[in-house]
């Protein structure tokens, strides 16, 4: 028999593994162990030769001893005042106005300490509901908030399977569930059947997750076409049980074909609509279609407006004239000569609008003044005099 004994502490509690040596010990024993938090009393549900695959057998603490009947009695009434405390709770809860749902009180062997477990949608204040409690029942005193799942596994519940809430019998880790696996289970996505007893999505969507997650690697894509070996087909849904596929075929109708036949059949990736040659996947590209300017302008045009071939005659404002078939292009105009480039100035000025010309006049008839817009046309310079400096004379004259 193994000496590692698993001992739960609560019918609905995770399992703990201790060493159970010298003490010979059978499933349904009840003994106390040392924790952390104290003495505790529990049922043995488990025994093997060795503690689990994820824990060291030197981490494994000795069993304290097997329970008597006197630790029996004690225990019975550990629950009464359990429930004693709970209804006392209830009422400090209501004094108090506390928005919090209190689900369960346990008491510790040796009364060391007293654990009261609640829900609630928020944060609760709950310190004078603490001062209550310890002035009532003189030891120390734990209020843990919990979240609904853990309060349907105290609790307990029948689910929509008929039977006892796993969480209740025997699911002990809580494992994150997604939307995202109702999905590749192809289930109708309705929240009153993929929703439990708690108001979270079912626990047992995490335990097909594996087998799902593979079967979708080795079906093709829905809603796709292919070219097979029996013609286009396009598939329209899969079924893990029978390990099949049903697709459309080309007269319309619906056959199921096995994944082992589907890949020996299959000769392409998928394809378009349009039947193609096996083995050659078609892609469906649209292509803009000319408008009746471009139709028309590809067709040679007669005279007066007449079509080449048909001769109908256009509608007036018709389209522009084809190019002719010889294939000359009309000659283009021959670009200007660029301008040399001009003095320093003229390039300064580059970029700003040129200033108007002045209007040439006769010399007979005197100018009517600046031609608007016009610049006045500057005098010519003249030289200046230098100056005369101090005691300097004219050449040629005495002083």
């Amino acid at each position: 028999m193994g000496h590692v004994v698993g001992v739960k502490f609560r019918d609905q509690g995770q399992v703990y593994y201790f060493d159970a040596r010298p003490y010979v010990v059978n499933v349904g024993d009840v003994v106390l162990v040392k924790t952390d938090e104290g003495l505790g009393l529990g049922h043995v549900v488990d025994q093997r030769t060795a503690p689990p695959a994820d824990m060291a057998e030197d981490v494994l603490k000795p069993i304290f001893r097997l329970a008597t009947p006197e630790d029996l009695k004690e225990q019975e009434e550990n629950k009464k005042l359990a429930r004693e405390a709970f209804a006392h709770c209830r009422e400090c809860i209501a004094t108090h106005k506390l928005e919090m749902k209190l689900v369960d009180v346990e008491v510790y062997f040796d009364r060391s300490k007293m654990v009261f477990y609640f829900t609630a949608p928020g944060r609760i204040d709950f310190r004078e509901l603490v001062k209550d409690l310890v002035r009532a029942y003189r030891t120390r005193i734990e209020l843990r908030q919990i979240g609904v799942r853990h309060e349907t596994q105290m609790l307990g519940a029948m689910g929509n399977c008929g039977q006892v809430c796993c969480c209740r019998r025997f699911l002990r880790k809580f494992e994150p569930v997604t939307i995202k696996m109702a999905k590749d289970q192809n289930l109708f996505l309705n929240p009153a059947k993929i929703s439990g007893v708690c108001g979270r999505l079912l626990c047992c969507l995490a335990y097909e997750k594996d087998t799902y997650a593979d079967f979708q690697k080795r079906v093709p894509r829905m809603g796709k076409r292919f070219n097979t070996s029996l013609g286009p087909m396009k598939t329209l849904r899969s079924n893990l049980f029978r390990d099949s596929v049903v697709v459309l075929t080309e007269d319309n109708q619906e056959r199921e074909v096995s994944l082992d036949e589907w890949h020996e059949i299959v000769t392409g990736r998928p394809v378009s609509r349009q039947p193609h040659a096996p083995g050659k996947p078609v892609h469906e590209t649209r292509r803009p279609e000319p408008s009746s300017r471009k139709r028309d302008a590809a067709k040679p045009q007669g005279k007066n407006g007449d079509r080449g071939a048909g001769g109908k005659k256009q509608a007036a404002g018709g389209d522009k004239p084809a190019r002719p078939k010889g294939g000359n292009k009309p000659a283009r105009k021959p670009r200007k000569a660029s301008r040399p480039s001009g003095t320093p100035d003229e390039k300064q000025r580059q970029g700003k609008p040129r200033a108007q010309q002045p209007i040439k006049q006769d010399k007979d008839t005197p100018p009517d003044g600046p031609p608007k817009g016009g610049n006045k046309r500057r005098k010519p310079s003249r030289k200046r005099r230098p100056r005369k400096k101090p005691g300097q004379t004219k050449p040629g004259t005495s002083s």
